[in-house]
């Protein structure tokens, strides 16, 4: 339950971004994406919780866009601006894996007990969750650009892949920490050793 709720509050941002992108200015949608982010996490630190990376990066990517579309050109597209926020999110998600800090373990420690944050396939196993985020990323920013660079596919195509996309990063979040602590758990007491 606690896991389900944390992803609700991660993806809660972009959600309402895309939401607010239906119905408003982009200008708009990316400063509330934002204020959602800072609402976050000001919920984390009053539970005191860490402030993660994927939020500051979140609030950061939201924020620039925004104030580039006010400060810069204010007649970028609808898919220009989604273009702008998958590679923002993308680079937040590849940097956080090359400084060494997958984006995902500050979550996992607040999810496991001190000895398991131990276990040597602790960190191997956010680097790979990391990893299906940052490929569904990859994958948002990919049917974003076909959108806007093959006029022939139907709008809703990048808004397919992204909900393709993102439902498989949360499914692989949720199945992988169960699919390893099964694959390492001891055998049976009756069990006769492997050969």
């Amino acid at each position: 339950m606690r896991l389900t709720m944390t992803i609700f509050l991660i993806l809660a941002p972009y959600g309402a971004f895309a939401m607010l992108m239906l119905v408003t200015s982009a200008t708009v949608s990316l400063l509330s994406a934002a204020l959602i982010c800072l609402a976050v996490i000001a919920f984390d630190v009053a539970r005191g919780r860490s402030i993660k990376i994927l939020g500051v990066g979140s609030v950061i990517v939201f924020a620039a866009v925004g104030f580039y579309l006010i400060f810069v050109d204010a007649t970028s597209s609808s898919i220009a601006v989604k273009i702008a926020v998958d590679a923002g999110m993308l680079l937040v998600s590849l940097g956080s894996i090359m400084i060494g800090h997958p984006f995902t373990r500050q979550y996992a420690l607040e999810q496991v007990d001190a000895e398991t944050a131990k276990l040597p396939g602790f960190i191997h196993a956010n680097y790979l969750i990391t990893g299906a985020w940052t490929v569904a990323m990859l994958l948002m920013l990919i049917g974003n650009i076909a959108v806007l660079y093959v006029p022939a596919l139907p709008l809703w195509t990048g808004l397919l892949i992204a909900f393709a996309a993102r439902n498989a990063a949360v499914y692989f979040t949720h199945w992988y920490p169960h699919h390893r602590a099964a694959k390492d758990a001891a055998p049976p007491a009756g069990a006769l050793p492997s050969r």
